[in-house]
C-alpha cells in the first residue's frame, strides 16, 4: 500500500476512535434521560463480592419530598441554582482538607450522579477528567428533578442496598414515599458512609447529623431550595 493510503487509514481510524469517544458518552446521557439507568459499575463489583443487589428504581413521583429536602441539605445547598459544580463548596473542601482532619468533600449531587452512573470508582485524575465532562452533560441534557431523580435511585444505603425504594424498605420497613422527616434526614445523614453508619438505630454521630440535616431541611423549603425539583403550591 502507498504511503499516502496508509496515512489516510490511519486517519481514519483516529477519526472513528475519537468519534466514538465523543458520541458513546453522550449517548449515554440521552438513554438515561429517558430510561432508568441499569445496574451501575459499582453495584455490580459490590454483588461479585457477595452483598447482593437490591435495587429497586422508583419514580420521583413515589419517593417523599421529605428525602429530596433531606438530601439537599445534606450534600447539595445549591443544588438548584449551580450548573453541575459549586465553586464555593470546592473551595471551602480544599481549605478543609488543607488544615488536616477528616477528609471533606465538595462534589454536587450532580457530580455525584455522573460519577455513580457512569464512572468506575476511584480517585484518579481520569476519571475525575470524565466526571467533570459527564456533569457537563447531564446539566446540559437532563433537567435538575431527573438529576435528583436519578441520583435517590443510585446512591448506595447499606452493602447491598442501592436506591431510595431499597433504603426505606431496608432500614424502616416502608416504601420511599411515606418517609418522615426524621427518617428522611437519618437517611441523608449515613450517605458519606453508608456502609459504616446504620440509619434505623444510629449512634450519637449520626444522631446529631441527622438533627442538623432535619433542621436545615426547615431551611430548604422555607427559601424554595428545592424548587427545581419539588412543586409546592403557594
Amino acid at each position: 500500500m502507498p504511503a499516502a493510503g496508509r496515512k489516510r487509514g490511519r486517519r481514519r481510524v483516529v477519526t472513528i476512535v475519537l468519534a466514538v469517544l465523543v458520541l458513546f458518552p453522550i449517548a449515554g446521557v440521552l438513554v438515561v434521560a429517558v430510561v432508568p439507568p441499569p445496574p451501575t459499575i459499582l453495584m455490580l463489583r459490590q454483588a461479585l463480592r457477595g452483598e447482593g443487589l437490591d435495587y429497586r428504581w422508583r419514580g420521583l413521583n413515589r419517593i417523599s419530598s421529605n428525602l429530596v429536602d433531606a438530601a439537599i441539605a445534606a450534600e447539595d445547598a445549591r443544588f438548584c441554582s449551580h450548573h453541575g459544580f459549586d465553586m464555593d463548596a470546592i473551595q471551602k473542601a480544599l481549605d478543609h482538607n488543607a488544615e488536616g482532619g477528616r477528609i471533606r468533600g465538595g462534589s454536587t449531587i450532580s457530580q455525584q450522579t455522573a460519577k455513580n452512573v457512569f464512572l468506575w470508582p476511584g480517585r484518579d485524575w481520569v476519571r475525575k477528567g470524565l466526571e467533570a465532562g459527564y456533569t457537563v452533560l447531564i446539566e446540559t441534557v437532563w433537567s435538575k428533578r431527573r438529576i435528583m431523580e436519578v441520583y435517590l435511585n443510585v446512591v448506595e444505603w447499606a452493602p447491598g442496598v442501592w436506591a431510595a425504594q431499597a433504603a426505606a424498605r431496608h432500614w424502616f420497613g416502608k416504601d420511599a414515599e411515606d418517609l418522615t422527616p426524621r427518617e428522611a434526614a437519618r437517611l441523608a445523614a449515613i450517605l458519606p458512609a453508608p456502609r459504616r453508619y446504620q440509619a434505623a438505630a444510629p449512634g450519637p454521630y449520626v444522631r446529631r447529623r441527622a438533627a442538623r440535616i432535619q433542621a436545615a431541611m426547615g431551611t430548604v423549603r422555607g427559601q424554595g431550595l428545592d424548587a427545581c425539583v419539588v412543586a409546592r403550591r403557594g
